[in-house]
This record gives structure tokens, sequence and C-alpha cells, in this order.
């Protein structure tokens, strides 16, 4: 499912779907998911440019809280969201529990940057003056991730551009939809 403008979007305008398929027990499908074309895409950017224009005014350190929130929610998802990775792509149990704890340090060092979101201030060549520089959200961040780490990749993408106030368009690899989706 496809998660725009605020809802899961079941089916993509061409109708078309793939499954995803455990590596190590080909018969247990975890998944059908739409595979999504140019229109789910236009929409998911619009819907995106709209909501980061609200996002961006959001203060940073109120940013940081949402995400401490988003940490402490896979904390509490943290073995679900390991025996999801394992099973969808085959890393084993540890590993994939050593990913999500990665993920959510992840998140919470991100959370702490909206702290820390400053400008600074340079000499100039000129006598008397400073040249001042500070951090604007710059829009919609497109994130495309690969399947070897379909938690921890799309988290270390994902993250930084949230703080920094800007939105997301994130299309999670094929082989690894389902942990995406949660």
């Amino acid at each position: 499912m496809n998660y725009i403008d605020g809802k899961w979007i079941g089916a993509s305008s061409n109708g078309r779907t793939f499954r995803s398929i455990n590596p190590a027990n080909k018969e247990e499908v975890l998944g059908e998911f739409p595979l999504s074309g140019k229109e789910e895409v236009d929409l998911a950017v619009s819907s995106a440019k709209r909501a980061q224009k609200e996002w961006r005014r959001v203060p940073a350190p109120e940013r940081g809280k949402i995400l401490f929130n988003i940490a402490k929610i896979m904390e509490r998802e943290k073995a679900k969201l390991a025996e999801t990775i394992t099973r969808e792509m085959g890393k084993t149990l540890n590993e994939s529990l050593g990913e999500v704890q990665i993920s959510i340090d992840m998140v919470y060092y991100s959370a702490g940057e909206g702290r820390r979101l400053i400008g600074e201030t340079v000499p100039s060549e000129k006598r008397g003056k400073y040249i001042v520089y500070f951090r604007e959200p710059v829009g919609v961040a497109g994130i495309i991730t690969p399947w070897n780490f379909p938690l921890l990749l799309p988290v270390r993408k994902m993250m930084p551009a949230l703080i920094a106030g800007n939105t997301v368009v994130f299309k999670p690899s094929r082989e690894t939809p389902l942990v995406a989706q949660q």
C-alpha cells in the first residue's frame, strides 16, 4: 500500500501488484503490494509539497519531539520489525535486531539535532562585516533505497531530511516493501 496525503492507498492506477515472498520459504507470501506508476509518484510529490509548506514552519525542537516519539514506537515494535526483516529478506534474527537498534539510535540522534539546527557567523574579508548563514528546509526529498538494510538505510535518509523541515517521498526496494510499510 502507498501512504499518500495521510491515507493508505491500496491499488495502483495501473492495477498491477507484486508479492513479497519469504526467501527461506517460497510458499510464504508476506504481502501483496501495488506496483505504482507515474500517477502515484505525481500524487505523492504533490502531497509532500503541500505538507512541506506547513512542516517547515514547525520549530525544529518540535520536529525533534515528533521524531523522538517515532523512536519510542520503534523501540516498542523492535521485535516485530526485526522479525519482518528476517522473514522478508533473510537476515538472521540477531542481524535484524542489530539493524533495528541502529535505526532507533539514528532516529534519536536526528531528533536531538532539532535543538542544534543553528547557523554560523563567519568573519568577512571586509572590515566590520560578518557573514551570517543559517539552515533552511529545501523542499521534498526523494528517497529510493536498496533491499540489504531495509530499515536502516531509509531511516538514515529520511530522519535528517525531516528534522531539517523537509518532507519525503520514499520508494522502498521491491524486495523489502513490508518493513517499509510497518
